[in-house]
């Protein structure tokens, strides 16, 4: 379905020159530089002898990039232990997959809760396999990163979940949009087929060697938690290392240029698309376009194996004609909605942190404290700050002010409570000797010099 020629071909000026010689510390920025810069000159060529790029040097740069404290796999080794003959390892690694010798190991399957009550499998590849994994997610990425659309923002460097929910509220004031399609794909993770991401691949990738190093991953065994050896048929693990840039491949061809190159054109008025990772959003000018595009949704990704989870998929009026609050839009985290000010006869839109998610958070904080409230003064508020800065630092875009100060009230009157029930008492703290106690050990508040320098460059 998705050949090259089908592609939109672009024509651009000659790359420049890259030295052909190089020391090992610019190895990885000027292999995979050049990769890049073929990919966007020509948007048809399959790039081949990628497989040979996966050697000692190329492993040893993708080391630094590795994250060293994750969880191990099924062979227990970690990052420290792997680290103690780093050298050799890589090096015995890098000959093992040149012989062609490399065998994938299982999956460790965790689950993790769920704000709606249920748990979300993650799957936690092997120490060599996330390194291998993490080589050629970069290669991957060097590619595709010439392709991928502007509405894509998840798992793309430089770009973020703060940074997709910034774009779509600018595009709502500036553009012409009066209707939302709002969608999430159901178990995306662990629904995509095989066949389609091999397929996908190969519009770019003409290498069998690596294409079959993906394809014993996605095949590669996974042990539950209960013991259980589970031999999937679809789906790549959430968790594993090439995963992210494989949704992206997966999403650029079943939605994000099917989008751009189709949807767009049979529209009478404006459209627009921002989509992170599975999650997206989708607005129009006009109600039959909303409609026409709301009832081919599902049909397109079925096609792929997909399915609309029905919940969280919906058709609504969005327009700052129509300014109410419950029409808002729930996307990675945050309400978006229309608000009129009747004091200056004009509509904007606004965001806040979503109120279950906002609930969540109060509710994992409550229990941290309480679970926490032995530690000495100055170590307890410097856990708490860290817990504190992580949620200010997601949720801190400028106009949701109210969200964060109302988290960090609740904060408050937690460890009021928990820190007066240390050691059995009852009351330890007055409320005035409370607040003099937390200014002075340096308790983190949401309204900093950093969040009003952001508002004003934001505004």
């Amino acid at each position: 379905m998705y050949k090259g020629k089908d592609l939109t071909e672009v024509r651009s000026p000659q790359r420049k020159l890259i030295p052909d010689t190089v020391g090992l510390e610019h190895y990885e920025q000027t292999s995979l530089r050049g990769i890049a810069l073929k990919a966007k000159a020509c948007k048809t060529h399959r790039f081949q002898n990628l497989y040979r790029r996966l050697d000692a040097s190329f492993l040893m740069n993708c080391w630094q990039r590795l994250n060293k404290h994750a969880a191990s796999g099924v062979d227990k080794i970690t990052a420290e232990i792997y680290q103690e003959n780093l050298e050799a390892n890589i090096q015995s690694l890098a000959e093992r997959l040149k012989a062609k010798d490399y065998r994938a190991k299982l999956v460790r399957r965790c689950y993790i809760p769920k704000g709606n009550g249920k748990e979300r499998p993650l799957g936690i590849p092997a120490l060599e396999d996330r390194l291998v994994q993490t080589a050629c997610a970069q290669l991957l990425s060097a590619i595709f990163e010439a392709d991928f659309q502007e509405s894509s923002y998840g798992y793309r460097p430089g770009r973020s979940a703060k940074d997709a929910v910034r774009d779509l509220k600018v595009n709502f004031i500036q553009g012409k949009y009066g209707y939302v399609v709002e969608a999430d794909i159901k178990g995306f993770f662990d629904h995509m087929e095989h066949d389609w991401i091999l397929e996908a691949l190969k519009q770019r990738v003409d290498d069998r060697a690596f294409l079959n190093l993906i394809q014993k991953w996605l095949k590669a065994g996974i042990l539950d938690t209960d013991g259980q050896v589970i031999h999937p048929e679809s789906g790549t693990p959430q968790g594993g290392n090439v995963s992210p840039v494989l949704a992206n491949v997966y999403l650029h061809f079943a939605l994000d240029y099917w989008f751009e190159k189709r949807v767009k054109r049979h529209c009478t008025g404006e459209a627009m698309l921002v989509r992170y990772a599975d999650d997206f959003v989708c607005a129009f000018r006009y109600l039959e376009d909303a409609k026409k595009f709301y009832q081919v949704l599902p049909q397109r990704l079925k096609k792929f194996g997909l399915d609309v989870a029905p919940e969280k998929t919906q058709l609504m009026r969005f327009s700052r004609f129509h300014p109410t609050m419950r029409n808002r839009i729930t996307f990675l985290g945050y309400e978006i909605y229309w608000f009129y000010n009747y004091k200056t006869g004009e509509a904007r839109v606004m965001l806040r942190t979503a109120r279950k998610k906002l609930q969540g958070a109060c509710k994992r904080i409550k229990q941290w404290i309480r679970f926490n409230r032995h530690l000495k003064g100055m170590d307890f508020i410097t856990a708490l700050n860290r817990r504190l800065r992580g949620h200010y630092h997601y949720y801190g875009l400028p106009g949701n002010l109210k969200s964060l100060w109302r988290f960090y009230r609740n904060v408050v009157i937690y460890a009021f409570k928990w820190l007066n029930r240390r050691g059995g008492k009852r009351s330890s703290f007055t409320w005035g000797a409370f607040k003099r106690a937390i200014k002075r050990l340096g308790m983190l508040e949401p309204y900093t010099k950093r969040y009003v320098r952001q508002a004003i460059i934001f505004a």
